[in-house]
């Protein structure tokens, strides 16, 4: 009757040992769907390796952006030579889809002309990122608000 009841009970534990396991791997399958059928792979890659993050020494301008509905924030530095955007960098605070957009901005403003930085829109950056849903087309905006304060701030002189 012993060797049944500690049969029993090692069973129990082990069933429940193994459900604790299903429930990890269930959830953590959950989380991965859950941002990969609402994320492009271009904003995942973005969010996890963001490119150009992080303060630029002797930037011509510095800009601070701000979504007061949802609290993310973007800060962006440009250096500019010879009437180009030579270097771009930024530190933002916020979703996924935000730091996504901004490392994606730093790349497309490289190179650039001031006057060709004001093509880049949120449109243009959510079609580059394989298209952003509506719920998180603010990240995009923000960004588009970034380049256009940064070009006001070139331009006014004021870095």
């Amino acid at each position: 009757m012993f060797v049944s009841a500690v049969s029993a009970l090692s069973v129990s534990s082990a069933l429940k040992s193994l459900s604790s396991c299903f429930f990890v791997a269930l959830h953590a399958l959950e989380t991965f769907c859950h941002t990969s059928c609402v994320f492009s792979e271009a904003v995942l890659d973005h969010f996890r390796h963001p490119r150009n993050s992080g303060e630029l020494p002797d930037a011509t301008a510095v800009v601070e952006v701000s979504n007061p509905v949802c609290g993310d924030i973007l800060k962006l530095s440009a250096r500019v030579e010879n009437g180009c955007i030579s270097e771009a960098r930024f530190l933002c605070r916020g979703c996924t889809t935000s730091i996504a957009c901004a490392s994606l901005l730093t790349e497309q403003l490289r190179g650039r002309s001031l006057t060709e930085a004001r093509s880049i829109t949120a449109e243009s950056l959510s079609s580059s990122l394989g298209g952003l849903p509506p719920a998180t087309f603010h990240g995009a905006q923000l960004a588009a608000d970034a380049v256009g304060a940064l070009l006001q701030r070139i331009s006014s002189g004021n870095g």
